[in-house]
């Protein structure tokens, strides 16, 4: 049964490693500061663009065009390493997982029909039709009568959240081996209520429950945390079934699956598809390239007992998925990796009333995602800590991690005001005139010509912005060939708003994703809290 109360926490569940319900200690000074180092480097790359748009314009555009350059050559190598993942996800979908089990299988490797899973299911006021559907999904997996054990976490802050989950307790509990629901309390000492402290409080039940009272082998069971909204490949517990009991480092693996936000893919604005798109692209292209270091994102699956000496999730911590696999990670000395399984999991991207709306809600989800900017932070002090784990190893996940922390805050200062302010404040530097075109057209195209010839830092800026429109493009593309069908027929202003997303992909990207990032290191580097918010999605 679930914990309906402070005091029954108190009296069943075992307390992890680093708090106690007495209240978790402070953050330590070091860490505090250490979290505002994004928000330092963004406001310090501002004020070097300022005084660097005074001094020396032309070094500043140079600075400018070269992030230009990078993003740009980045776009590039996510585009074929988005087409790398769409083939490889069409070769993981032709597979049969028990054949290639029985032909991979090794003294080491599990029994077949000894694998089970824990689907842990964070949620609060999801609709039930939200829920249902997800529930539809999983019943559909692989064995999900014999394998699949879910856990509703529910929120105490939720005043219903107790009728909902007997509910679909009632309605469910024979498509699935086990089904129970947790209920996290409210105003735990040292918790946020977020999803990182709902997982925690069912994950430790979880396992008390299972392992604990009913003697259940820890080893043989792989948890899997997904949002609400979450629709697995209807392979991909099968595949995970497999890899789980064929990899003899199981105890140190993070599974990932690629994310495609098609949930409701035509029920958003199709000026934010586009932005949705790119989102795909780069986390396929992650998980994809056999050189970039791929991240926890949204949905994953590790083993019980990884989870467990882990000390579960933190329970104040917004991003969760980016500080789990960091403190699993040094928990078990740097041997913890990501492991790709390449078939797609649909989420729903957020929504609201109009674009003005759309673009709010998105604003607000990438401030709360943003807020993982935390973890770089959280990263150098782990590496400060743990000393004995290896060096270089650390510091390429710390790159890693720091490199769409910084790109996306002070990359995208540097890139926008670093080409803007040397104009305004130098306009002979500018290399486009208006008023020389509008009197003399072609006079004013050669006069550009000549200006792009003694400024190539312009054309430089210029061919790299152009690139990233065709690369939107033909990420727009990919994303199209594999969307679920249309549920209504494309309007005319549909097309419109489409058409106007192209070249509108720097700006949006500048509006949904730069400026919530720059806000949320702001707020870290100000010590100002974020209050976690769910977006909205239907």
């Amino acid at each position: 049964m679930p914990y309906r109360s402070e005091e029954d926490y108190r009296s069943k569940v075992q307390i992890g490693a680093g708090w106690s319900l007495g209240g978790m200690p402070p953050t330590p000074i070091p860490e505090r500061v250490l979290d505002g180092i994004p928000g330092f480097i963004a406001w310090l790359s501002l004020l070097f663009c300022i005084a660097s748009a005074v001094a020396f314009p032309r070094t500043l555009l140079w600075i400018a065009a070269l992030v230009g350059a990078y993003s740009a050559v980045r776009f590039l190598l996510a585009g074929l390493n988005n087409v790398r993942g769409l083939r490889l996800i069409r070769q993981w979908e032709r597979i049969d997982w028990r054949a290639h089990y029985e032909a991979h299988k090794t003294p080491e490797a599990l029994a077949w029909d000894s694998v089970r899973h824990i689907v842990i299911i964070p949620n609060y006021k999801e609709p039930l039709s939200v829920l249902r559907r997800t529930l539809d999904n999983l019943k559909g997996q692989y064995e999900a009568k014999k394998r699949l054990i879910v856990v509703l976490a529910m929120e105490a802050g939720e005043a219903e959240c107790v009728v909902k989950a007997e509910t679909l307790c009632r309605e469910y509990r024979d498509c699935f081996a086990q089904m129970h629901y947790t209920v996290h309390p409210r105003g735990l000492p040292g918790e946020m209520q977020c999803k990182s402290a709902n997982e925690s409080w069912a994950g430790r039940w979880i396992k008390r429950y299972l392992v604990d009272e009913r003697g259940w082998d820890m080893q043989l069971l792989c948890v899997t945390t997904q949002d609400a909204d979450t629709r697995w490949h209807p392979n991909f517990f099968y595949a995970l079934t497999c890899l789980y009991a064929l990899n003899p480092e199981r105890h140190l693996r993070f599974w990932q699956a690629p994310i495609r936000y098609h949930g409701n893919i035509w029920d958003i604005n199709p000026l934010l598809r586009i932005v949705n798109a790119y989102a795909t692209a780069i986390e396929l292209a992650y998980l994809a390239s056999p050189y970039w270091k791929a991240m926890p994102m949204s949905s994953y699956s590790l083993s019980l007992q990884l989870l467990h000496t882990s000390g579960y999730w933190d329970t104040d911590v917004i991003s969760d998925e980016w500080h789990m696999f960091i403190k699993s990670y040094f928990a078990r000395g740097g041997k913890v990796q990501i492991e790709p399984i390449m078939l797609p999991f649909m989420a729903d991207a957020t929504i609201g009333d109009g674009v003005i709306g759309e673009l709010r809600e998105r604003y607000q989800q990438t401030l709360r995602h943003a807020w993982g900017s935390k973890e770089m932070g959280y990263m150098i002090a782990k590496m400060i800590d743990h000393p004995e784990v290896n060096f270089w190893s650390s510091f390429r996940l710390l790159v890693r991690i720091a490199h769409d922390i910084l790109l996306a805050g002070a990359g995208w200062i540097i890139l926008t005001v670093g080409s803007q302010l040397p104009v305004i404040l130098h306009p002979q530097i500018a290399f486009l005139k208006p008023d020389e075109l509008l009197e003399n057209p072609i006079e004013g195209i050669a006069a550009t010509t000549m200006r792009l010839a003694d400024e190539p830092a312009w054309a430089v800026i210029i061919v790299a912005g152009l690139l990233v429109v065709v690369l939107g493009i033909i990420f727009w593309m990919l994303d199209v060939s594999v969307r679920p069908p249309r549920t209504r027929p494309q309007t005319l202003s549909e097309r419109l708003w489409t058409l106007l997303s192209f070249p509108l992909l720097p700006v949006l990207t500048l509006i949904v994703l730069s400026l919530p990032t720059l806000q949320a290191q702001t707020r870290l580097l100000l010590g100002i809290p974020l209050q976690f918010r769910v977006s909205k999605k239907i």
